[in-house]
């Protein structure tokens, strides 16, 4: 996996983190604490929130069908901001194996960064208040499908503080740009 991305790296391209798990996962903390040094090791870096985008637009609809066009959109949206030279570390839930394919095909810089969960622990240790409604929730009645080859996977089982996955998965960007 590592070697195909070496391969396929555009250096007048930016690249595009996509950070994806359950809500709560902690993907845009991490995303915070990864972001300076993902700008230090490849350059100019913003972070975008699929829920900040969500709510910029007024996309008030959370189906199945809505969240998989939604994702669509995300996609073509982190494409153009890299295709201009700007790194994205992008957080969304997105878990539809249909984007992670889509992605792969059509951003030439893509690294996609799966934070592993179970939303049993993140329901026990409350790290989310939409898990109550239960209605249109990715994980309970609409069903994930988690990555099968994500570039870097870490496991946030709530055991260890958000700086040490960071870190863990900082050596694995380091390691992918080598």
């Amino acid at each position: 996996m590592q070697n195909d991305i070496k391969k396929n790296i555009k250096k007048k391209k930016g690249y595009v983190f996509w950070i994806t798990g359950l809500s709560g996962a902690g993907k845009t903390s991490v995303a915070k604490l990864i972001k300076n040094e993902i700008q230090e090791i490849y350059g100019q870096t913003i972070i975008i929130n699929g829920d900040d985008l969500r709510n910029i637009f007024k996309f008030q609809t959370y189906t199945k069908n809505e969240r998989l066009k939604l994702a669509y959109s995300y996609s073509n949206f982190c494409e153009f901001i890299s295709r201009q030279g700007i790194n994205i570390i992008f957080t969304v839930v997105g878990l539809f194996n249909k984007i992670h394919k889509y992605n792969r095909k059509k951003i030439q810089n893509y690294i996609e960064v799966y934070i592993k969960t179970n939303v049993r622990q993140i329901i026990k240790f409350k790290k989310k208040k939409i898990y109550k409604y239960k209605k249109n929730i990715v994980g309970l009645d609409i069903k994930a499908e988690f990555p099968k080859s994500a570039d870097i996977v870490v496991v946030n089982n709530f055991k260890k503080e958000l700086k040490q996955i960071s870190k863990i998965i900082i050596k694995k960007v380091r390691s992918l740009k080598n």
